[in-house]
């Protein structure tokens, strides 16, 4: 008998990816789905099995909590304590006004200063947060967008004013802006601008700062938008292509700078789907730079990675606990590089101290007693596992061609097209999960009426935000306001001449110019972005 046969077909399995499901893998699947061929071995071309020989064996992967709120005083506390209890990077939140290039006395950042994340409005704030930090041990990822050139700025400022050497300061920065139309819109200029300031910090640092990754392509809010596992990463990898295409445009060799961008990604869903995904993705990222962009060093070819898990429900949130336990399994699984692992009250508030500590010992677990880091790519080698990764494989591509197809991803998204795609999927799942067809864990099945709900809200202090306006006051009337102009109009002046901005943005936060004078100058020759809307 067939053995495929005797398992019967009593239902169909899909994965959220389209893929359907056989109750039983063999050989004969793997053959069928590609082979073994891009399987190869760690640390080797494709780098299907991760992306170093020996893995967490070596060294085990970075623990990077989200984290920041209120003033810079607050999160630089937050810090050291998370740093206290064995945390090895930062992951910094910034406030809506900051992420929007707005200052705290701005009419728009009203009551929102300081409330999901911390706030910043000039050089003193990142001096004031990362004080008493050592920024070569601990890594530092920012988590911005619209206004991140001028956030790099401020952190590349205030490293060298410690008397770190930016030759050899290493950290992150989001700055997807692309993903930002997308997904969560905290976008300031147009889609073309916006890129070029990509591109911008692309090229300073691959000249300046060469160790610091100046974008991390973030799937991850791409898929809490909506979309499905494929699209997370296919989406990813045509705007991580759009920024690579930005920078050789300005005459910069792939090696230059590949190897420093980085990628942000979700781990929500299914365990086997999500382990396939990452190991497709990497061996398709390796070929995509090594046969369309001709990179040499193994390094450019790399898929550097965090994993952090989303899908975390308002309902029964104590089950985001165990939730979160497996999405850190998933990551490690995966071969991630980072974990940046959501707290149980995330879906709620700022996470708690204690739900950022519960968090942390999770990650710690895998590493301490789980055996995570024994061996490299655990799940290799099954017949499951390894079609999977071919069929997830073969489906990105297929996504990706879509999108070129279709005139590209900055087009796309200018258009609104991906957004509107998007919207609809997620409108789409919403119904299943309404339905029940889509079947969610406290949410759909297992409810409990009536539940108490064991959750600590973190408070919005107005005295804070006083505080923070009248910093910011101080800093205005305290700085050299000649100064100030200087790098103001360089920064327009720049601008206008379509030069990189990010000398005359160094130049002003050197200053004190404010996050909202730069950008206010910055708007006066890009424009500000009209989302289009889609019916």
């Amino acid at each position: 008998m067939n053995d495929r046969a005797k398992f019967g077909s009593e239902r169909t399995v899909v994965n959220e990816s389209g893929i359907e499901i056989r109750p039983l893998y063999t050989a004969r699947d793997l053959e069928e789905s590609g082979g073994a061929q891009a399987i190869g071995q760690p640390g080797e071309f494709p780098f299907t099995r991760g992306i170093h020989s020996l893995m967490y064996r070596k060294q085990p992967w970075t623990m990077r909590q989200y984290t920041g709120f209120g003033s810079p005083s607050d999160t630089n506390e937050r810090f050291k304590y998370l740093i206290a209890n064995g945390q090895t990077g930062l992951n910094v939140a910034f406030d809506l006004p900051t992420q929007c290039g707005l200052d705290s006395d701005d009419a728009l950042a009203e009551g929102e200063v300081g409330r999901v994340g911390m706030s910043v409005d000039s050089l003193r704030d990142m001096e004031v947060a990362f004080e008493g930090i050592d920024l070569e041990r601990i890594t530092v990822s920012l988590t911005v967008n619209g206004a991140a050139a001028i956030l790099i700025a401020m952190y590349l400022a205030m490293a060298e004013k410690r008397g770190y050497d930016l030759k050899l300061l290493r950290g992150t920065a989001q700055n997807d802006i692309l993903k930002e139309f997308i997904g969560r819109g905290t976008w300031v200029y147009p889609v073309e601008p916006s890129v070029k300031l990509v591109g911008d910090t692309i090229e300073y640092c691959a000249a300046l700062a060469p160790k610091y990754s100046p974008v991390s392509v973030c799937g991850y809010h791409i898929r809490e938008s909506g979309a499905n596992p494929v699209q997370e990463m296919a989406y990813a990898f045509c705007i991580a292509k759009a920024y690579a295409d930005e920078v050789k445009r300005r005459g910069l060799e792939v090696d230059e700078f590949a190897g420093r961008l980085s990628f942000n990604f979700n781990v929500f869903g299914n365990i086997f789907e999500q382990v396939a995904k990452f190991r497709a993705a990497r061996s398709l990222w390796a070929r995509i730079m090594k046969e369309e962009y001709g990179a040499k060093k193994p390094g450019s070819m790399w898929l550097r990675m965090i994993a952090g898990g989303g899908g975390l429900t308002f309902e029964q949130p104590e089950v985001n606990i165990v939730r979160g336990a497996y999405y850190a399994l998933i990551a490690a699984l995966s071969g991630a590089q980072t974990m940046a692992l959501c707290c149980y009250d995330e879906a709620y508030t700022i996470p708690s101290e204690h739900a950022q500590r519960l968090s942390l010992r999770t990650m710690q677990l895998l590493i301490e007693e789980m055996g995570l880091t024994d061996t490299a790519d655990p799940l290799g080698g099954s017949w499951y596992v390894e079609t999977l990764t071919n069929q997830m494989r073969k489906a990105m591509e297929e996504a990706m061609a879509d999108v070129d197809a279709r005139g590209g991803i900055v087009k796309l998204v200018a258009e609104g097209a991906i957004q509107a795609e998007v919207s609809a999927q997620a409108y789409s799942m919403a119904k299943r999960i309404e339905s029940g067809e889509f079947r969610k864990l406290g949410v759909n099945c297992y409810r409990v009426e009536e539940e108490e709900k064991h959750i600590e809200f973190h408070p919005y202090r107005e005295e804070e935000v006083r505080a923070q306006i009248a910093g910011l006051c101080e800093v205005r009337r305290t700085r050299d306001a000649a100064a100030v102009a200087a790098g103001l109009e360089r920064v327009e002046h720049e601008a206008r001449a379509n030069l990189n901005v990010m000398p005359a943005i160094m130049q002003a936060v050197k200053s004190y110019a404010t996050v909202g004078e730069i950008t206010t100058r910055l708007i006066g020759v890009y424009g500000r972005y009209r989302e289009p809307i889609r019916f």
